[in-house]
């Protein structure tokens, strides 16, 4: 009997503290009564003298339980380690990522909202609106995100099947496994990328996340990353993670562009003025279809000034889309 006590003992201080987490915030209190009422619905009795001793104890732990006096009296949790502005954040970044799939967010979602009162669970659920975006559909991205930071810690290659979709959204699996010594994981346009050194074509390669499958750790050392190889620099000059060789070049902008050009290539680019209306900047960029595609949108405010190979190719790309009109 005095077993079953002891047990009972011990699981009411820690239901009391599940339950002012739940049911209070700074908004919302719980009067003692109505603990004594919650208590009773987990199959605990207690007293007012033991639960106002169980309540300091709590406050001696850390939990920050603050008591309302006056014509209404309760108590209600003031602080917690995730406040509701950090939880909407959170909730924003769950819902708008592509990488993870509807079914993955919804579950981290109810993960979240539990990390607050019940009450301000739903403000959190409320804001989340986004939901006619284009989602991943690999199930188990997030446990490729896992094993490949792991590889990436320990320094050992991975293998992995990699995909493309057919026209009947089916997979389409590329031949044989890619094996590859993982440097980096980048979140770019929206998607996870793998910045990893590819046996195949023994170079810097990217992968996106979501189109990899049974990832694997294997037994050997990565291929150390070349020590002139710097992620940030490789990151600015990709457009769209496009792979290919990175090239100087010296672009041309409006002045009414700088902010979008410290946007791509960050604030240490140098930006040179050219008259009055316009600037140059000398930075590596991968020179692809993506390159172009960026660069294009700002029409005659921007333009490749060298090399001319380069503005060549530009030229010859616009004129191929110009001849399929």
């Amino acid at each position: 009997m005095n077993d079953v006590k002891t047990v009972t003992n011990r699981l009411k201080i820690l239901y009391l503290y599940k339950i002012l987490l739940e049911k209070t915030d700074n908004n919302h209190y719980i009067s003692m009564p109505e603990i004594i009422s919650q208590l009773s619905l987990y199959g605990i009795s207690a007293a007012r003298k033991a639960l106002y001793d169980d309540i300091e104890a709590l406050k001696t732990y850390g939990l920050d339980v603050q008591q309302l006096k006056g014509n209404t009296s309760g108590y209600y949790v003031a602080s917690r380690e995730f406040e509701l502005p950090e939880l909407k954040l959170l909730a924003d970044a769950v819902t708008s990522s592509r990488f993870l799939t509807e079914k993955k967010s919804n579950e981290l979602l109810k993960k979240i909202e539990g990390l607050a009162s019940v009450h301000e669970a739903k403000q959190i659920h409320r804001q989340v609106f986004v939901s006619n975006r284009a989602k991943a559909m690999n199930e188990r991205i997030y446990i490729n995100v896992d094993t490949i930071h792991r590889a990436i810690a320990e320094g050992k290659k991975i293998s992995f099947k990699y995909f493309d979709y057919d026209l009947e959204k089916k997979k389409k699996y590329r031949d044989g496994l890619r094996v590859c010594s993982p440097y980096a994981l980048s979140w770019t346009d929206e998607r996870y990328y793998l910045i990893a050194h590819y046996e195949k074509y023994t170079s810097i390669s990217n992968f996106r996340v979501d189109r990899m499958e049974s990832v694997k750790i294997l037994e050997e050392d990565i291929v150390p990353k070349p020590s002139d190889f710097s992620i940030a620099e490789y990151m600015n000059s990709s457009f769209s993670m496009f792979s290919g060789e990175s090239r100087d070049v010296k672009l041309r902008f409006d002045n009414k562009l700088i902010n979008t050009v410290i946007d791509r290539f960050g604030k240490d680019v140098s930006l040179i003025p050219d008259g009055n209306e316009h600037f140059t900047v000398h930075v590596k960029v991968k020179a692809e279809a993506p390159f172009f595609a960026w660069l294009f949108q700002f029409g005659s405010k921007a333009k490749i000034v060298e090399p001319a190979s380069l503005k060549e190719k530009y030229r010859i790309q616009i004129e191929d889309v110009l001849n399929t009109l």
